[in-house]
């Protein structure tokens, strides 16, 4: 509705407030916190942090703001007496666009949002009621819809109406604390449509910049106020702020905003607003939208290591980044950090090497420049494991891998067999490190105890080893084995300190043993006495081993506490710690410091654990379309005969053979985080003979394939090839 005809009308908004700020100004030092002049930069960057500093990883949860943070309750001034209800508004409506007499709307628009206090009349549930909590907002979000729904078909002058009110509101000077219905205004002011319109940006920007100055406890209210809006407008508010971020980073016309230097308050408002959405969509389990809906891929094209550099030496004090702020980044930027991070590692530590050697007279040897992995493919395990515990000083160098009496060239092919191969052995249930759980499909670590946990700092590292050097794994760990991981995501300095243990609920149990959680589940909501039909106490059976049974007391004399209806979440609570904290406690501990040994970075603190996740395996979903799209060629044309033949193949393969097919060409069955693009996968003409199979180079992700004759000479050979495929040789 804007775009057809408000550009000229709406471009004077900015000289308007400007006009009005001159004119506050000449009437003296008013030191109001919230008039629209630009202050100094420095009272927006020290406002309350909405996103706490991620380098020191404190959760403070919403539902627990210390006594002195909860917002006063201020008596709320009275309310004009507005009796319009929905079906009113929608007949004016109706009446107006048959008669084009928009009078009544434009009367209706005008007087609401001509103040904070004409807003909470029209939309507030019941003026007499303060609704002070964070349960309930007090507004009527029906009447909020239909209101905006409208807002955009109306005239223009109608929704110049509007926006003039939303001024009168934001030029208001406070004094004291935010009232109740204040922060409701303001609930309702950012759902505003017409924020969408590049032209209002400067009026939003200025919305954004008071909610964002607001303080702790108010934010709290917001936060838990937004967890309630539906998830179709949850997501165009969060969208509406993503794109006023990117625009503003990358204007489409420059002109229509004010110059960068005399706005850079803009884009940490906009981020801090967003932050509070983030907050609430992580209250909720579910949450209302995926946490990706809040990545912001213009990012992906900014200076990203100087962001990182600006948040590792100012943290949230002094200078905005995007760091501060995490779940804006892109996985695939992350990515691009972590990377680049590694690769000044390996840098650093390749040089430190090439200088001790020289300081000794000693003759460098390039070597010494990587860490040179050798074992023989019959002691796969304890070859590599001899090996990592050899060169640990070695393992933020440049991985390099050969297997004894074998002549390929590592070149990356190799290391991706290393890892293949070598997590394949350590995960097979007959070496007993993991527990396969076919439920859920994944691996759990086993309890069993054992002498040397140094297994387990070996699967760690070659995590590690896999992040550092950009190389997918077929591992299938639950989303709580990450979330462990980082906990806490930089190695204490005190080796007393506890690792690997975090919050763990039922549904992190789900993930892992469906059917014994969904038996704690009946528990929980059995109707009777759970004392008499369940006849449980706190001490719990764990394992079997060499035909012991071992027991476990949840609390000190378990075995006499019988499990009530009192008691049965404490026990379920104590119950899913036990197996998932700290029967594994030695086991896991291990398992993390052997990740951190290679991977220790204060990158890690901008992950979430699904982000690890996908930084160690990969995506398992495969689209081969996507990987025809990007698919180079060399000897062979896409329109070739072959190359047509094969991608006819490919596509009617099943999910496993085009796994096999991947596995076979680039040494990994799983898509990098920046999709089938990333691999720049090649196929070669191969001058052979068509008896021959196809061959691969690992090293290159390159296909070499022969002009097969027909399609069922090719998918004959290509079945073939893909299902035999282990080792290197030349001949």
């Amino acid at each position: 509705g804007l775009e057809r005809g408000a550009k000229n009308q709406f471009s004077t908004f900015s000289s308007f407030i400007t006009t009005i700020n001159q004119k506050k100004e000449g009437i003296g030092n008013r030191n109001s916190p919230t008039q629209l002049v630009i202050p100094n930069i420095k009272n927006v960057r020290d406002l309350p942090p909405i996103c706490l500093d991620v380098r020191q990883k404190q959760r403070i949860s919403i539902d627990t703001l210390p006594q002195e943070l909860k917002a006063p309750v201020l008596p709320e001034p009275s309310l004009p007496i507005r009796t319009k209800t929905v079906k009113d508004f929608q007949d004016d409506v109706e009446k107006a666009k048959s008669s084009g007499d928009w009078k009544a709307v434009h009367d209706f628009y005008s007087t609401t949002f001509d103040s904070f206090l004409e807003i909470n009349a029209a939309f507030k549930k019941d003026t007499n009621s303060p609704f002070n909590t964070i349960e309930d907002s007090g507004i009527n979000a029906k009447f909020v819809n239909v209101v905006y729904d409208a807002l955009l078909n109306t005239p223009q002058d109608v929704q110049k109406s509007v926006l003039k009110g939303i001024i009168n509101g934001l030029l208001q000077e406070w004094k004291g604390p935010r009232t109740k219905d204040d922060l409701r205004a303001y609930c309702i002011l950012l759902q505003n449509p017409q924020f969408s319109n590049t032209s209002t940006y400067v009026i939003y920007a200025h919305l954004l910049r008071q909610i964002a100055a607001l303080t702790e406890a108010d934010h709290h209210f917001l936060v838990h106020w937004s967890k309630k809006i539906s998830q179709r407008r949850f997501k165009q508010l969060v969208d509406r702020l993503l794109q006023f971020i990117s625009l503003r980073l990358f204007p489409a016309k420059p002109e229509e905003f004010p110059p960068m230097v005399k706005c850079t308050w803009w884009i940490p408002s906009a981020t801090k607003v967003l932050a509070l959405f983030n907050a609430a969509n992580s209250l909720i389990s579910p949450p209302i939208i995926s946490y990706t809906d809040f990545y912001n891929s213009t990012l992906d094209h900014i200076d990203l290591m100087e962001e990182y550099h600006n948040w590792q030496c100012y943290g949230n004090s002094h200078r905005f980044s995007f760091c501060q702020y995490p779940f804006i980044i892109s996985i695939a930027a992350k990515k691009v950090i972590i990377q680049r991070d590694s690769e000044q590692q390996m840098i650093s530590i390749a040089r430190q090497s090439l200088v001790d050697k020289v300081s000794r007279r000693q003759k460098p040897d390039m070597n010494m420049l990587f860490l040179n992995v050798k074992v023989r493919r019959t002691h796969l395990v304890s070859d590599s494991l001899d090996e990592l515990a050899r060169k640990r000083a070695d393992l933020k160098k440049k991985l390099k891998v050969t297997f004894v009496g074998e002549a390929g060239l590592d070149m990356g092919g190799l290391t991706k067999e290393w890892f293949l191969l070598l997590i394949r052995q350590i995960f097979h249930p007959d070496y007993g490190m993991f527990t396969y759980h076919k439920d859920s499909h994944c691996h759990w670590f086993s309890s069993f105890k054992c002498d040397n946990y140094s297994e387990f700092r070996l699967v760690g590292a070659l995590m590690g080893l896999a992040v550092y050097n950009s190389i997918t794994l077929d591992i299938r760990f639950p989303p709580c084995c990450y979330k462990k991981l980082l906990s806490p995501p930089i190695v204490p300095c005190d080796h007393n300190t506890l690792v690997g243990i975090c919050d763990v609920t039922l549904d992190d149990l789900f993930q892992i043993m469906p059917e014994l959680a969904h038996g704690l589940s009946e528990l929980l909501s059995h109707e009777g006495s759970v004392e008499e039909d369940f006849y449980s106490t706190f001490q719990v059976v764990f394992q079997e081993e060499f035909g012991v049974i071992k027991s476990y007391n949840l609390r000190p004399n378990g075995d006499k506490i019988p499990v009530t209806n009192q008691n049965r979440k404490e026990y379920v609570q104590l119950y899913v710690d036990f197996l998932l904290n700290k029967s594994i406690y030695k086991q896991f501990a291990a398992f993390y410091y052997g990740f951190h040994s290679v991977c220790a970075s204060y990158a890690l603190l901008l992950l979430r654990p699904e982000e690890v996740e996908i930084l160690v395996c990969g995506s398992p979903e495969l689209d081969m379309s996507a990987l025809q799209r990007s698919t180079q060629y060399e000897g062979y044309q896409k329109t070739d005969l072959t190359i047509r033949y094969f991608w006819d193949v490919v596509l009617g393969f099943s999910l496993d053979l085009q796994k096999k097919l991947l596995h076979f060409a680039t040494g990994s069955d799983r898509v990098p985080v920046g999709g089938m693009a990333d691999l720049n996968f090649k196929i070669s003409k191969s001058e052979t003979s068509t008896n021959w199979l196809p061959v691969a180079h690992t090293c290159f992700n390159q296909l070499c394939l022969p002009p097969y004759k027909n399609k069922k000479e090719l998918k004959q050979k290509l079945i073939i090839g893909i299902s035999n495929a282990e080792g290197f040789g030349l001949e």
